[in-house]
């Protein structure tokens, strides 16, 4: 495990030679899913979000919604980088801002375009939303285009009105909760795809966990904070382990529950990795990242979490208008997310959990003077949840390979 944030690279990725890459007979991995940034506003004031919060304020300078033209013009250019890659299914996913107050017929017009652009080529469409949109027409819309809901929520009232407010300061979980009433219903539950949950420390995790599970999702994704060496998470520390202990909580439940009772995306993607399978997820693991994100005037920009790291930290010279996918593939920046562990900090490169861990999310490593080489802010607390899920998987494998009937004699 890393005890040093530093590097001595240069800022990484700028020095990253994607010609040299290729000549030693490395390929680009084709992107798979598309985050379409269908409006720039947000009808919440999150006192923690990336997007608004943070480093980055390119959000002011973008129109508050993708025209129509150009939704038109991404279509195309996915539909393009589709059959350039002979890819059988992309994933769509709108997002924000808060994507629902593009309104009904505007989402409409995106998605049925995208449909028709891709052809025979399968498509998963998702909303992420804050779910205080969530009325009947929506649902009916969605119903109607097979589009998949994620919500945010991050716990019970008490956890969740925290940091997930208006701009008056007054909280949105009884707002959140009737859209996800209304999205659980009978006759929209196939629709739900799960909820993200923003950890907070002052929130117990058991307690979260439960909140979360009165909603019988699917799926839980679990965010850890966005921060870097720079500009560190609330309550971090270099010698413990806070947001790794919340998790392992959260671990310790879930892992003793009946099977099925939900999925909970970081913890079955460490259980992949130790089981030697890649990552399908860019928080984790050593695979290639294949996500690209189109703002609403349609320029495209790197994962938008990166936004968190410092002003421009997602932005590429390229635009659909201009520029294909392709073009986007070659850049340093989007290649050093695809070069699995040549991307690596030296500390990361040593450690024992390096394949599992992956360094980490990569805003997480962002450092002023190195860029992304270095560990994560998280390394302490993702090498105790690694370790923990290692254990208990390592054991439970080992007792039911001596529970197992012996082979028969031949």
């Amino acid at each position: 495990m890393a005890e040093d944030a530093g590097s001595s690279d240069a800022e990484w990725p700028a020095n990253l030679n994607v010609e040299e890459l290729l000549q030693q007979g490395w390929r680009p991995t084709p992107f798979r899913q598309f985050i379409l940034k269908l409006h720039s506003r947000c009808n919440l004031a999150c006192d923690y979000c990336y997007m608004y919060e943070m480093a980055d304020q390119g959000w002011r300078r973008q129109p508050r919604r993708m025209a129509r033209v150009t939704i038109d013009r991404v279509a195309g250019r996915i539909a393009e980088h589709a059959t350039t890659h002979g890819l059988k299914s992309v994933e769509i996913i709108l997002h924000g801002g808060e994507p629902l107050l593009a309104g009904i017929e505007h989402t409409r017009y995106a998605v049925t375009a995208l449909r028709e652009a891709l052809g025979d080529v399968e498509l998963v469409v998702q909303a992420q939303t804050n779910g205080v949109l969530l009325d009947e027409a929506f649902l009916s819309l969605f119903a109607e285009l097979d589009v998949h809901v994620g919500v945010s929520l991050d716990g019970d009232a008490e956890g969740h009105d925290r940091h997930r407010r208006r701009a008056t300061g007054k909280g949105t979980h009884a707002e959140v909760r009737a859209g996800l009433e209304r999205l659980t219903a009978p006759g929209y539950r196939h629709l739900f795809g799960g909820l993200l949950c923003t950890l907070d420390l002052a929130n117990d995790p058991v307690v979260t966990y439960k909140a979360l599970l009165e909603f019988h999702p699917p799926m839980i994704d679990f965010l850890l904070p966005h921060g870097n060496w720079d500009a560190p998470p609330p309550g971090h520390s270099r010698w413990s382990t806070p947001y790794g202990d919340w998790l392992v909580a959260v671990f310790d439940r879930w892992y003793a529950a009946p099977v099925g009772e939900t999925q909970i995306r970081l913890f079955g993607e460490i259980i992949r990795l130790l089981c030697g399978r890649p990552s399908r997820s860019e928080a984790i693991g050593l695979s290639p990242v294949a996500v690209v994100v189109v703002e609403t005037d349609g320029s495209i920009e790197q994962v938008d979490t990166l936004k968190s790291a410092y002003e421009g930290a997602t932005g590429t010279p390229l635009h659909t208008f201009r520029d294909s996918f392709d073009t986007a593939l070659l850049l340093p920046s989007v290649a050093a997310r695809q070069i699995g562990a040549r991307a690596l900090s030296a500390d990361c490169a040593s450690c024992e959990i390096a394949r599992v861990c992956g360094g980490g999310l990569y805003p997480h490593r962002y450092r002023s003077g190195s860029g992304f080489r270095n560990p994560s802010v998280y390394c302490r607390d993702l090498y105790r949840l690694i370790t923990r899920i290692r254990d208990v998987v390592t054991d439970d494998v080992a007792l039911l390979a001596r529970s197992a009937p012996a082979d028969p004699v031949r």
